[in-house]
């Protein structure tokens, strides 16, 4: 019989090892479990036929570019104005014949690069809160500090595979050069994959610059090393500032993820059938004119959408009916062969309590579920996107430890299937103490870092702590032992340098 009888220190060390980070090699997750389908071979031709009858009938507008217009022109579209109204089966056929149906994104440390698209998973922080949250100092305005503490914080777990883009908008820095100190952040203090800036074309080029220091002007020619998200104004509308940085980003063979933003009854219709039809057709003209300024660039067909409350005019999350927009929307993206996104850990609640969890924990399921490849908003999320919390950050980096768990699907070796320790144990016996328990019981159940399984005894002796105040120690505990990954200091310093000049080649803004 195995000794099971604690030693001195077991508990303080069980402890320790409960508040640290759990640890896995995979850069990225490769599912091995099937997509979850809802709608059958005519629900989908149906929604996909309606989609190319706003397209044809109704068309999209392109917004402040002539020259996205005359690209169109060129293409076969009818222009009146700024409305773009394309033929049947254009947007498909461009992006069948030239988008990839996945793609790696290089990391600066190459064990690091992910692989978007297919049965690949892609988990990603939130993005694009000006407010952060702690349990020590509540809701303030987002610093430059709290940007590359998330940055860290998303480094140092093994369960997000991606740096993010903006984690929270820094406003203590000017509006118009906030972007060379996120986008250095992402390349100095984590060596995962990155995002770039959006908010003006200039700024995409910026990026691209930067990029080209960190990586070499020559590799990405034929690497992508950025990807970026470029969102749709829901309904029908794709402005300047989007179409100029999604012009950038293709012609520098850099990923852009197209993505419509719907609150369904304020920015599509309130029916599911509707809104998916709105999504696809808003993604189908932003995934072709990405191909028709740059065949083969990367492309990801991206979503965002969410009901609202019919009362009060706010978005909702979490609840039933953008999670059947994401299922259809999903299978439209493998139909077409193109990588998809979504969200994450969407949630309206305003503090990391019982609704942000179970909103959250909703949404990450579905996603998981509907074979999302680029997941946003997996960590951090709070206040309908206006909040990024500390403490929230960790709880779902928990979800996203068991996403990564689940997806690894059923192992059946001879290991899995524990024949030996069934004719071992026998009728009437415990399989605590046999061999195959004792040489699997490291590994065989997800160990959360931040659920309290002890008694109620324990659980007071250890402070009473609720799930916020444990994931607020775990935390900074985090912060205090990163250690930042190596970089070249020439390189380091060129980055520099370029920032420097081109922040000195123009006066700070606020816009």
């Amino acid at each position: 019989m195995v000794d099971r009888g604690r030693k001195r220190g077991g508990r303080a060390a069980k402890k320790k090892e409960h508040e640290s980070p759990q640890k896995t090699e995979a850069a990225y997750i490769i599912r091995k479990v099937p997509e979850y389908e809802i709608l059958d071979e005519e629900g989908l031709k149906l929604i996909e036929s309606n989609a190319e009858k706003i397209l044809q009938e109704i068309g999209v507008e392109f917004r402040g570019d002539k020259e996205a217009l005359d690209i169109w022109k060129n293409a076969g579209a009818d222009i009146k104005g700024e409305r773009v109204r394309i033929p049947i089966g254009l947007c498909k056929k461009v992006i069948k014949e030239n988008a990839p149906s996945e793609f790696v994104q290089h990391a600066r440390n190459p064990e690091k690069s992910v692989k978007i698209g297919g049965k690949n998973t892609v988990l990603v922080p939130a993005y694009g809160s000006p407010f952060v949250r702690d349990l020590d100092k509540g809701r303030r305005y987002a610093t430059i500090n709290d940007f590359q503490n998330f940055v860290k914080l998303a480094y140092s777990t093994p369960f997000l595979h991606h740096s993010g883009g903006t984690i929270c908008e820094p406003v203590d820095l000017p509006v118009n050069k906030r972007h060379f100190d996120m986008v250095y952040s992402h390349m100095r203090y984590s060596d995962k994959p990155y995002m770039g800036s959006v908010t003006a074309p200039e700024r995409a080029q910026d990026t691209v610059d930067m990029s080209k220091i960190l990586f070499g002007e020559e590799f990405i020619k034929s690497n992508t090393v950025v990807i970026s998200l470029i969102n749709a104004n829901s309904p029908l509308v794709w402005d300047a500032t989007m179409i100029g940085a999604l012009k950038i980003y293709a012609r520098n063979n850099q990923a852009c993820v197209v993505s419509p933003f719907c609150i369904a009854g304020a920015m599509s219709p309130v029916t599911i059938a509707a809104t998916a039809s709105q999504l696809y057709a808003e993604a189908l003209s932003g995934m072709c004119f990405s191909q028709l300024v740059c065949p083969g660039a990367p492309v990801v067909f991206g979503t965002f959408s969410s009901s609202m409350s019919m009362q009060s005019g706010a978005p909702s999350f979490g609840t039933p009916e953008p999670q059947l927009v994401l299922y259809i929307v999903a299978a439209l993206s493998r139909r077409l062969g193109v990588p998809f996104r979504s969200g994450g850990g969407l949630n309206g609640a305003k503090i990391p309590d019982a609704q942000a969890a179970y909103e959250s924990a909703n949404t990450l399921q579905h996603a998981m579920l509907a074979g999302v490849n680029f997941m946003l908003h997996t960590a951090g999320w709070l206040e309908g996107g206006l909040s990024m919390s500390y403490e929230k950050f960790i709880m779902d980096i928990d979800q996203a430890g068991m996403i990564n768990s689940f997806l690894k699907g059923i192992d059946l070796s001879e290991n899995g299937q524990g024949m030996e320790a069934i004719k071992e144990v026998g009728p009437g016996n415990h399989f605590l103490g046999c061999d195959h328990t004792q040489s699997n019981f490291k590994s065989a159940f997800y160990r959360s870092n931040i659920a309290d399984n002890n008694s109620f005894e324990q659980w007071e002796a250890d402070g009473k702590m609720d799930t916020t105040q444990r994931a607020n120690k775990i935390w900074k505990k985090m912060l205090r032992e990163y250690v930042p990954p190596k970089i070249d200091p020439a390189i380091d310093e060129a980055l520099n340098e370029f920032i420097q000049k081109r922040k000195e080649s123009f006066p700070d803004a606020n816009y």
